[in-house]
């Protein structure tokens, strides 16, 4: 049977465990059609595409545009390996959806820059689909705006060179792209909820994400968030490939 593989990047057990535990909340798969993979432990060995029906890719702490100099080593072997599947990936138009970290390691792969002009504070956002958004088919019938909860350190410079873009906001223009019709990523965290994003603000507040003596005040912010649009996203990619 094929699986859906779930490649994660968090080097920290509790936080990795609670994004796997999300994904598969939101997106109703069940633990026996998955695949999980943490990267972050010793890379992605030589994945053979037929044996998965889709990929996700979740967060990570990791910064894309940090100098290499200051990559350690695992960060740089995760972001080759990424290269050559990727290549794959982006080459067979394979059901693929990559948040946040994702969206960076794709829009890089694509040769997009990446930086820290477009950063955002950890917490909820509206963001807007675009025309090609609202006709894509995990995004038709939303509303034209749409919460979600997000937090990252740089983002896509531009919309990647052949790509579509889907949903932008204010404060980061590429929120959400496609490549092909089959290849998704998001800057925003379709798995996120208020209590997997508390988990992730104990675990990175002094990552410099946020200032670290505001996580209080922000925990009692995020648990007011309710981004079930967002959420419903993860449900639609997985029932899309699912069923084929």
């Amino acid at each position: 049977m094929k699986t859906c593989l779930i490649i994660q990047l968090r080097p920290e057990d509790d936080t990795s465990d609670n994004e796997f535990e999300s994904i598969l909340k939101f997106s109703g798969l069940k633990e026996n059609e998955v695949t999980r993979l943490r990267a972050e432990k010793s890379g992605i060995p030589k994945l053979n595409l037929a044996d998965y029906f889709a990929i996700i890719v979740g967060g990570s702490p990791f910064d894309i545009s940090k100098p290499s100099e200051e990559k350690s080593a695992i960060q740089k072997k995760v972001e080759s390996d990424f290269k050559l599947l990727l290549k794959k990936v982006v080459g067979e138009d394979f059901p693929f959806l990559g948040a946040c970290s994702g969206a960076g390691l794709l829009g890089s792969y694509l040769g997009v820059s990446i930086s820290g002009k477009y950063n955002e504070a950890v917490g909820g956002k509206d963001i807007t689909l675009t025309k090609e958004g609202r006709d894509d088919p995990l995004l038709t019938h939303f509303p034209n705006t749409i919460r979600v909860l997000l937090g990252h350190k740089e983002a896509c410079d531009d919309v990647p060179p052949g790509s579509v873009l889907l949903a932008s906001s204010d404060t980061c223009p590429v929120q959400m792209f496609r490549v092909g019709q089959n290849v998704y990523a998001t800057q925003f965290h379709p798995e996120g909820d208020s209590s997997g994003f508390i988990v992730r603000i104990n675990a990175y507040k002094h990552h410099g994400y946020f200032p670290a003596e505001t996580a209080n005040n922000l925990i009692e912010v995020i648990k007011k968030e309710s981004t079930p649009y967002a959420n419903q996203i993860l449900k639609r990619f997985v029932d899309r490939y699912r069923s084929e």
